[in-house]
């Protein structure tokens, strides 16, 4: 054993000396350099690099929310999971490329018939042995056990950026819930007050056609003008219905979806982004992170695919006592050691490992493929919201403005009916088309709020901030 264990060293050293997987060579990002369509920053656009969802959000209500889908959905478990699976896997295939020492104790005792031996008596005979044990170790000249050991790695930081990248689309997506939510809540308080206000005109329609001042025409109109805003009423309410069921199923478990008492407040929903360079979506979209992953992954298959063709060597050993009675287990003389290297080199395969070899370099061309398709819906994604942000925050300042001439509008025919110069007609098309103007600037205003949600996420806003998980020891 003295000549023995400086060999096992030296062998031990010289294991995992090389490695055949080829060098990672990420692909230049299938991207323009800048965004098209960009509008100036404002000055207060903030960077997203690092900026929490907390941060980012500015209403109490919608970050409670958030954080109840954040503690409850059970997508983002099952993705948890599968990261505390790929960790455990990572383990197993860590723990393949060290040695695996084993204490063993043996006893065996038998008896031989006298017919079965020269002595022609019954012989006793007994064995005894204990010692440590060393396994099968391969070592890793060729890297392929560190490949193995690599994509492992890779595979399990793939399942943490995949999980990171869900986090960030929940949060996005609870957001957009609630901006949806918010929109039909005061587009069911403008359409009720419409309502009120519609009824009370019916009602004096009534009483003037009771007493012969309005004509049934005009009666007929203001009945129409009235129960075309209680038909918008009910649609509402039944789309906001449907809108609160989706954003408790996204959220993951029963709550209060109050309307509020007060519209709105633009400024206090999404903080204002600076959208930065394509480049900076490398570091900060957890989905790119994970493809990227998932390239070097595939990467280090080749390596272990390149292995297969050399010689597989492997070390058995062990080192402790044995006697033929367990009382003189320990006794001097007794030690017994085995050393029984190992090689291996299949000659015929019928073309298994060149199989395998162009089955990890075709998986590594998807893995490619894939890194770069990603990319592109990223620029994407990030494109569109900063085009939506600005066309739909124009929208808005036209709207407002067009809101404000149907009021007028609808306040010139009133009078103008009153004074008698004109029919009830007027009056119902100015106050149908002034509803329909308050309900769409609404819409816009929704449009534009979730476009700012959208251009965080696609932006890869708080990613950062996500707890990244530490490979397993």
């Amino acid at each position: 054993m003295r000549r023995l264990a400086p060999a096992l060293l030296a062998a031990a050293l010289g294991a995992g000396c090389a490695s055949m997987a080829p060098t990672v060579q990420l692909p230049a990002p299938p991207v323009a350099a800048r965004y098209p369509d960009v509008p100036t920053a404002a000055a207060d656009a903030l960077e997203p690099s690092g900026l929490g969802w907390r941060d980012a959000f500015g209403d109490p209500a919608l970050l409670a929310l958030i954080d109840q889908a954040l503690a409850n959905s059970r997508d983002l478990r099952s993705a948890t999971l599968r990261v505390a699976e790929a960790q455990a896997a990572y383990g197993i295939q860590r723990a393949d490329a060290r040695p695996t020492l084993a204490l063993s104790a043996e006893a065996a005792r038998s008896l031989t018939p006298g017919d079965l031996n020269i002595t022609r008596q019954p012989l006793t005979a007994g064995q005894y042995q204990a010692g440590l044990g060393l396994a099968a170790w391969e070592l890793d000249f060729w890297g392929r056990v560190r490949s193995l050991e690599d994509s492992a790695l890779q595979s399990y930081l793939a399942t943490d950026a995949a999980r990171r990248a869900l986090t960030l689309s929940l949060v996005a997506q609870v957001a957009q819930g609630w901006l949806e939510l918010r929109e039909l809540d005061e587009r069911l308080a403008l359409a009720r007050a419409a309502v009120d206000s519609r009824n009370e005109s019916l009602h004096i329609f009534q009483r003037r056609f009771e007493v012969g001042s309005a004509s049934r025409l005009e009666l007929a109109q203001v009945r129409t003008l009235a129960s075309q805003a209680q038909a918008l009423a009910a649609q509402l309410q039944q789309q906001r219905a449907a809108r609160a069921h989706a954003l408790v199923q996204l959220v993951g478990t029963p709550v209060a979806l109050v309307a509020p008492a007060r519209p709105l407040d633009d400024a206090a929903v999404v903080l204002p982004l600076a959208a930065g360079l394509p480049s900076d979506l490398l570091a900060r979209r957890p989905d790119i992170a994970a493809a990227e992953h998932r390239l070097r992954a595939a990467n280090a298959n080749i390596g272990a695919a390149r292995a297969a063709f050399f010689p597989r060597i492997a070390l058995t050993a062990s080192f402790g006592t044995a006697s033929a009675e367990l009382a003189g287990l320990f006794d001097g003389g007794s030690r017994a050691w085995t050393f029984a290297p190992s090689l291996t080199l299949p000659l015929f395969d019928r073309g298994r490992r060149e199989a395998g070899l162009t089955l990890a370099e075709v998986r590594r061309d998807l893995a490619v493929a894939d890194y770069e398709k990603t990319i592109q819906a990223a620029f994407r994604e990030v494109a569109d919201a900063l085009s939506a942000q600005r066309w739909l925050a124009e929208q808005t300042g036209i709207q407002r403005e067009a809101l404000q001439a149907q009021a007028e509008r609808a306040r010139l025919a009133r009078l103008r009916y009153d004074a008698g110069a004109t029919n009830f007609l007027e009056v119902l098309d100015a106050q149908r088309d002034l509803l329909a103007a308050e309900q769409q600037l609404v819409q816009t205003r929704r449009a534009l709020l979730a476009a700012r949600t959208t251009l965080y996420a696609a932006l890869g806003g708080g990613a950062a901030t996500l707890a990244t998980a530490t490979p397993a020891p």
